[in-house]
């Protein structure tokens, strides 16, 4: 894959982290909490490369749209609960301990994705580094689906999990994503094993054989293969630090999966459900979708409907939130409304004829600081009057080579119909995906700093 400022690359998983050895702790509910510290490291000024897909949809090669799932059905309190820390660099990158006993596997943390695989390889060093593939044949845990396993072959075809059966007889998959990148390889059971007392039961992954990354992905949406719906967490939570430029400094976030100490401050809305999405062919019922009403910069609200960020009869227009994508995506009616308000601000700074990834045109090759002062404070508002805000001080992502970009691109240029809220828009903000409440919280923190 070449190494292009292309929004949907995977190539930002070269990068690498130091996995430190994992710390007990106790909480306040006196159950077993595991912190697994990492350093992230700041990308070199010289590097080339975006965002992920935006939601890490992956489909079978042939697939049709994928089909709606119900919600599933969430315990009240979280059979387990557990702390680490990930790398913020474009992506949020846990690593995290899989099989019996535990190897560190690095995950990217998806919210935009069903099934989490891990790289699998059947010979590995006597001794290997936190950031070697995953050995099954270490693991007293590890076993394979088989074809006879009803997900390999369903009544009624999942094109969201698209399976086969393979000359060996095992259930395979081939996950073809957005920027054409191809993981294969087969359906396993493995638990993750966090401490002696606290593990999963052994969850379906997939062991990925035939791709060209280093890293597996953390499935989080509400499809029941997720992680978070396997393992009957019934919430999780993580926070952004903001991105730095300063050499030698390292961006570490934080990762709950149960109770997380410091929700007492977060601002909830409701996840919004559409029992008709069966029939709406935009709609991605997996995922996140939050009832947003508009957006401002600086003072000024933008003149944007809102219907604009609802799905309409064929599911255009849905609103999710998504941790593996980078940028926030808006479609055309609304990037536009946005685009007019920059151009009025800044219109002679613009960067003529620069198209960042072929999906964002507000760049600019001047002082950052200065652009982002004239321009102002960008919020997302929410339903409850709750908000979103990046500060005029952090709304320009730099992409290298002196340019900056306003982190909002056009949805419509990615092939989707929909809004998404990237990680970008996250910095220094506390998300807590309540699934027993089905709804989503907001608190304002110092994510370098979060506990």
């Amino acid at each position: 894959m070449a190494a292009l400022c292309r929004p949907l690359s995977f190539l930002l998983f070269l990068l690498p982290f130091i996995a430190c050895q994992a710390k007990p702790a106790q909480n306040q509910n006196h159950t077993i909490s595991l912190s697994f510290p990492l350093t992230s490291l700041r990308f070199s000024p010289h590097v080339q490369f975006q965002t992920l897909d935006p939601s890490l949809v992956s489909v079978s090669k042939h697939a049709p749209r994928r089909q709606p799932r119900r919600w599933p059905k969430r315990p009240s309190s979280s059979p387990y609960n557990y702390k680490t820390t990930f790398k913020y660099s474009m992506a949020l990158i846990v690593a995290l301990p899989i099989g019996t006993p535990p190897q560190t596997q690095q995950m990217v943390l998806d919210t935009g994705s069903q099934l989490s695989w891990i790289q699998c390889h059947k010979k590995a060093p006597k001794k290997p580094p936190p950031t070697a593939s995953f050995d099954p044949s270490l693991s007293s845990s590890f076993s394979v689906l088989p074809c006879a396993h009803p997900l390999c072959k369903p009544r009624i075809p999942d094109f969201t999990l698209p399976t086969s059966c393979d000359q060996n007889r095992l259930c395979h998959y081939s996950y073809f994503y957005a920027d054409g990148t191809l993981a294969e390889g087969n359906l396993v059971r493995e638990k993750f094993t966090f401490s002696r007392s606290q593990s999963t039961p052994p969850l379906i992954l997939g062991c990925a054989t035939d791709t060209s990354e280093d890293k597996g992905i953390l499935g989080m949406n509400l499809g029941r293969f997720s992680f978070a719906s396997q393992s009957k967490i019934s919430k999780f939570s993580y926070c952004v630090p903001t991105r730095r430029s300063q050499a030698g400094v390292s961006p570490t976030g934080s990762f709950y999966l149960g109770e997380n100490p410091n929700s007492r401050g977060f601002q909830y809305i409701n996840l919004l459900a559409f029992p008709q999405s069966r029939s709406m062919p935009n709609m991605d019922p997996l995922a996140y979708t939050l009832p947003m009403q508009g957006i401002r910069i600086g003072a000024k609200k933008l003149a944007i409907p809102v219907r604009v960020f609802r799905p309409d009869a064929g599911g255009s227009g849905q609103t999710m939130i998504d941790s593996g994508s980078e940028f926030t995506y808006l479609v055309d009616e609304a990037y536009n409304k946005v685009r007019e308000e920059v151009v009025r601000l800044v219109g002679p700074r613009l960067k003529k004829g620069y198209v960042y990834g072929e999906v964002a045109d507000m760049c600019f090759d001047g002082n950052p600081t200065e652009i982002g002062r004239l321009i102002g404070d960008m919020t997302f508002e929410f339903e409850r009057g709750v908000e979103i805000t990046a500060d005029k001080q952090r709304i320009l992502a730099d992409v290298g080579g002196g340019v900056h970009c306003l982190g909002i691109g056009r949805s419509n240029m990615l092939g989707v119909a929909s809004n998404i809220i990237g990680n970008f828009h996250q910095q220094n903000l506390w998300v807590e995906f309540d699934l027993a409440n089905r709804r989503v919280g907001f608190g304002k923190a110092d994510c370098s700093r979060a506990v």
